[in-house]
Order: C-alpha cells, then sequence, then structure tokens
C-alpha cells in the first residue's frame, strides 16, 4: 500500500489523500485550496494521477476545503463515484452549487471592472460543473461496512465536526487504515460527540489547532458582550459566518440570548442562500444533532433567514443597528464583501470573527491588525472593531486529539499529522511521541508513503 498527500499537508487546506493497493486507487477527500495565493494557484493545477485509474473518491464531510475539488475533477475526467453520508450528501450539494456561483460571479465582477490581470478571468469552475459533480455523489450510513472490492471494504463513525462528518476507516487486506477528516470537539455545541476507535494499523490526523488548547469561556456572554459594544455606539455588528454549522450554532445561542431577554431589540439577519439552505438540512436530520423542537423553532423566530438579492442589497444599504451573519467564513468572497464595502472604514460597527482563519484570507488579516483589506479591487481602511471568539471552534483541541488517540487499544504502526500549518502539526507530532511514545511524522505534499 502507498499513501500520497495531494493536498493537506503543510496547509488547513485542499485536503487529498490517494491511497493505492496494487491496482485500486483510492482518494480520500477531494479539497479545494484557499487562503494564500501560492496555495489557491494549485487548484488550477492538474492532479499528478491518471483519472481513467481513479476508482473511488471518499469524502469525510462536506466543507469545501474537503470537497471543493470535485467539479474540477469530474470535468477533467473523473467517471467514478463519491461515496459520504446522507447529510454530506445534502450539504456538498449547497456548498459546491454556492462555490460555483460565487466563481462565477467573481469573475464576472473582475471583468467588468478591470482589476484582473488575467484577459479575461475566468471563473475556476462553474455551476454547471458543480451540478456534475453532484451527480457523482452516493450515500451510505454510518457505522456499516461497506464492501468496495474483495480485498477493500470501509466504514463511516461519527467524528463529530460537523453535520454528517465521519471519520473515515478503511480495511485493505485485513490492514486498517483511519482518516480523521476533521475531528470535533469533546463536548460541541449542537452535535453528538465523536466516536472512538479501537484499533489501527495506520492513523491519519488532523492538526489545526495542534499547538493550544480551547480556553472555556461562556460564549453567550462573549457573544452578547460584543452585541452590547457595537449597540451603545449605534453601529452594526457583521459576523462573517461559515454556512454551515458555525452559522447554526450563532443562531442558537442568539436565541439563547433573545429567551433570556437580554438581546437589544435589533434585527438580526442571516444573509446567506447557502446558509438558509443549510440551516433546512438541520431540520431533515433531526436525529443527526442535539437540538430539541423547542430550539428549532426559537432559533428560527430570532433570525430573519434571507435569501434573495434584492432584499440583500436593502439590508446592506440599512443603516440602523442590526446584527448581520454572512458568509464567508473566512472572508474569501459571498455576501460579507458587500457589507463590509460599506461598514468597514466606520469605526462604529464591528467585526466578529469567529472561526478558524487560514493564513492568505483576509479573516488572517484582519487579526493580524492589518491597517487595510483588498477586496472588489481596491484597498479599505479598516477602522471597525474586530474581535475573536475562539470558543466556537468546530476543531479539536490538543487536549482533544490526544484524548481520541488514546483510545485506540494499542499503538498504530504509524501515525501521520495533516491538515494543519506547519507549527500546529510539529506541536501535535512533539506531543504524541512525548506523552503517547508513538512513532509518527508530518506528512509532506506529494511524498509518497509506504505502508506494510
Amino acid at each position: 500500500m502507498k499513501l500520497t498527500f495531494l493536498g493537506g499537508a503543510g496547509t488547513v487546506t485542499g485536503s487529498k489523500a490517494l491511497l493505492e493497493s496494487d491496482y485500486t486507487k483510492i482518494l480520500i477527500d477531494c479539497g479545494l485550496f484557499q487562503g494564500l495565493k501560492e496555495l489557491r494557484r494549485k487548484n488550477w493545477d492538474n492532479l499528478p494521477i491518471n483519472l481513467d485509474e481513479l476508482d473511488l473518491i471518499i469524502l469525510t464531510h462536506a466543507h469545501l476545503d474537503h470537497s471543493g475539488y470535485l467539479p474540477i475533477l469530474v470535468k477533467n475526467g473523473y467517471k467514478g463515484k463519491v461515496y459520504c453520508t446522507k447529510a454530506t450528501r445534502d450539504l456538498t450539494e449547497i456548498i459546491l452549487l454556492d462555490s460555483g456561483k460565487i466563481q462565477e460571479e467573481d469573475a464576472r465582477r473582475a471583468n467588468k471592472y478591470s482589476y484582473t490581470s488575467h484577459d479575461p478571468a475566468i471563473p475556476l469552475y462553474d455551476i454547471e460543473d458543480a451540478q456534475s459533480a453532484i451527480t457523482r455523489l452516493k450515500t451510505f450510513d454510518l457505522n456499516t461496512w461497506i464492501k468496495i472490492n474483495d480485498d477493500i471494504k470501509f466504514q463511516f463513525i461519527n467524528s463529530g465536526h460537523i453535520l454528517g462528518s465521519a471519520f473515515v476507516v478503511l480495511n485493505v487486506k485485513g490492514k486498517i487504515i483511519v482518516f480523521s477528516g476533521d475531528i470535533g470537539r469533546k463536548e460541541p455545541i449542537l452535535l453528538p460527540k465523536y466516536e472512538y476507535i479501537e484499533k489501527a494499523d495506520y492513523v491519519v490526523i488532523e492538526s489545526t489547532y495542534g499547538n493550544r488548547l480551547h480556553k472555556n469561556r461562556i460564549i453567550t456572554e462573549e457573544l452578547l458582550r460584543y452585541i452590547k459594544l457595537t449597540y451603545s455606539k449605534g453601529g452594526i455588528l457583521v459576523i462573517p459566518s461559515f454556512s454551515v454549522e458555525r452559522a447554526q450554532e450563532i443562531i442558537y445561542f442568539l436565541s439563547v440570548l433573545k429567551r433570556e431577554g437580554k438581546l437589544p431589540k435589533i434585527p438580526i439577519y442571516l444573509d446567506s442562500p447557502m446558509g438558509v439552505n443549510a440551516t433546512e438540512v438541520y431540520l431533515k436530520y433531526k436525529n443527526a444533532h442535539t437540538l430539541t423542537d423547542e430550539d428549532i423553532k426559537s432559533m428560527l423566530s430570532t433570525v430573519q433567514l434571507i435569501s434573495g438579492v434584492n432584499t440583500s442589497k436593502s439590508i446592506v444599504n440599512d443603516e440602523k443597528p442590526k446584527i448581520v451573519l454572512a458568509g464567508s467564513g473566512m472572508i474569501t468572497g459571498g455576501r460579507v464583501l458587500h457589507y463590509l464595502d460599506k461598514l468597514i472604514s466606520d469605526e462604529k460597527n464591528s467585526i466578529l470573527i469567529v472561526g478558524y482563519q487560514a493564513e492568505g484570507t483576509r479573516g488572517r488579516s484582519l487579526l493580524s491588525g492589518d491597517s487595510e483589506l483588498k477586496f472588489f479591487g481596491k484597498y479599505y481602511k479598516i477602522k471597525a472593531e474586530v474581535f475573536k471568539i475562539n470558543e466556537f471552534s468546530g476543531h479539536a483541541d490538543q487536549s482533544e486529539l490526544l484524548d481520541w488517540l488514546q483510545h485506540f487499544n494499542e499503538p498504530p504502526k504509524l501515525t501521520l499529522i495533516n491538515h494543519g500549518e506547519p507549527h500546529q502539526s510539529q506541536a501535535l507530532k512533539v506531543k504524541i511521541k512525548t506523552d503517547l511514545k508513538w512513532k509518527c511524522t508530518v506528512a509532506k505534499m506529494n511524498n509518497e508513503y509506504y505502508l506494510d
């Protein structure tokens, strides 16, 4: 067996791991690179594999950095299936269609306002490409072994990261290889906790927060503090939000504050077609999360869900105090840019960051204290206050990653660390070697790892 990382190594984006056994080739995750320009350029490169020889793709979950390259692969000739859980299928459809639409719009805007070095700018893929990829998705239940061929079978096990997320456990000729994808929190906000796995010969584990411990603060108190501060200035609070999981978590906490009578009487909007659709998926899979019917009813009465373009434009142009959740979470595109276009240079407004910001994204620039932010082809002075709540993270911290690893009955032959920036991955490697005494290494892009 041979394992090659074609993405998600040395970075938190572009996750792709190619597993080869004899003549069978399986790609675990098919993510888009985001953030740094040098990484985004890789999305335009063909993968170093013959797509006619690629038998199968398995998704751990729907996030763009794990599914967003699918339309490109299908456009370039991949003819096989993409296996995932039912909720992952529904969320992947939403995410890919939204991604195709945004890329079409970005290319159109770049050409219209001539702020592109390409003549003309073209989208990486479009809505039609996304629709083609969606037809390849095939779903399976959790905790059920699925036979791929006489030598290989696999199963999905709940990983607690987002709705439908799962560990991928492959049995290849009796050898067990576990791919963590992204691991959720030990005490997640809306989801059942991740499950433990007893046995593995090889483990591939993420390291997004491999060097840190999440602080144990009360989220509602922090959230209320920033809402009241912005309201006292007569400003608008903009929350760049990941439309899947994070948006639903924020809406849940806002509904709790509303029920407790603590919120100012101002409108709250979720201005994200993808976020609205993802919220509807939550209503569909009631057994896959921990929300009660009362919770859901309260959430829907707290926030106004906005999909239409004209309604969105009117909210953008309304200068009265309000709270707006808008995609994208790392401010790489989407409707949040239209709000920032109006609000970022006014000190009475606030921007609340509630998720991981990859290197090279506008969200990372805000957190780094940059004085200007570039989008729509020009620079904007950052005068709005910028805040961050770390406790929303959907990724396990170092202690939670170790907790999950410690529940294997015996050490794997090798643990490969991926999906992390170099410092985070190295820190987790040191911790695993020191505390668990396991053999482990940090995965490198395009390196081949032979599994006995």
